[in-house]
């Protein structure tokens, strides 16, 4: 019995050649080889495989009752191979398989999973697997494909694409200014109680921005400290104090009126939201197609907010 290691698998490409062609000759036109060539290669095949697969007579070839068969399971191999090569990167390949995304809990119920939604409506052959941390995880090691991050990358050898920025407002509710009036300048700010994101490295410190390129930094002391986006957002809701929140997190609240942009020539500098992913030298088609709807989702949903 013959053992597949010991057969060359390019031949069974000749061969099909030769068997659709109808002769050693015509296949060697179609496969740009001299005629010589195709005859080594289905001598050396049938050698491997240990059966003859071709009758060669003076006038005609013919193929043998082992050759049909291996002929119909060669072109299985092939369009097998020719799938593979094509959901592993090709540029129109078919979006298909598991693709596994992590991201930051608060973006990645609020932004991440309907991208995702959408990426599967458009793909429904593509399996999603959504992972939210706010921890850092290892690509290879946990067989992410796709890692959305905020803000400044750490140095990697991954890759990484630009999707969009985002950045963030002073904010309160309606309630909140009519007890502590609104600020005209971000000197007025550190009066204010203030909703502090501990998991920042300076939660109490407001870094900001004006349209014009000024900046200015200002310390907020009198602050309400919460540790995760959900919960600073939820308090700055309920009048807890000033809020230091993305755009992202709290556009529709403020466009329902339920929250107010304060100082709106002010904002904290731009930052990136990027797909993070391990480095090959063809991009999947699942991740380009992620990449694509990301990139498609940004530019919709976030004009509003900065008409």
């Amino acid at each position: 019995m013959a053992d597949v290691r010991d057969v060359n698998l390019n031949r069974l490409a000749v061969f099909v050649a030769v068997v659709e062609a109808g002769s050693l000759t015509a296949a060697a036109t179609r496969l740009g080889l001299a005629k010589t060539m195709v005859s080594t290669h289905m001598q050396r095949l049938e050698a491997e495989v240990g059966a003859s697969l071709l009758v060669r007579t003076t006038r005609r070839l013919g193929i043998t009752e082992a050759g049909r068969a291996f002929y119909d399971a060669s072109v299985k191999i092939l369009r097998a191979a020719e799938e593979a090569l094509a959901e592993i990167g090709g540029e129109e390949a078919p979006v298909r398989g598991t693709l596994r995304v992590s991201c930051p809990i608060d973006y990645g119920t609020l932004v991440v999973a309907p991208v995702l939604v959408e990426l599967r409506r458009t793909h429904p052959r593509l399996d999603i697997e959504l992972l939210c941390s706010d921890h850092v995880v290892d690509l290879i090691a946990d067989g992410i494909d796709v890692a959305i991050r905020l803000g400044r990358l750490a140095d990697s050898n991954y890759r990484a694409v630009m999707l969009g920025r985002y950045e963030k407002w002073v904010v309160a509710s309606p309630a909140f200014i009519e007890t502590w009036g609104e600020p005209q300048t971000p000197a007025d700010l550190p009066a204010m109680p203030f909703v502090a994101l501990t998991v920042l490295p300076h939660p109490h410190t407001l870094d900001m921005r004006h349209t014009k390129g000024a900046t200015e930094s200002v310390r907020c002391e009198n602050a309400f400290l919460v540790n995760t986006a959900a919960a600073a957002r939820a308090a700055t809701l309920a009048g807890g104090g000033l809020g230091l929140l993305t755009d992202f997190s709290i556009g529709n609240d403020v466009a329902a009126g339920r929250l107010v942009r304060l100082l709106p020539e002010w904002s904290t500098e731009p930052a990136g939201i990027q797909a993070v992913f391990p480095p090959t030298q063809h991009t999947p088609s699942k991740v380009r197609a992620l990449i694509e709807t990301f990139r498609t989702y940004l530019a919709r949903d976030a004009a509003p907010l900065h008409q």
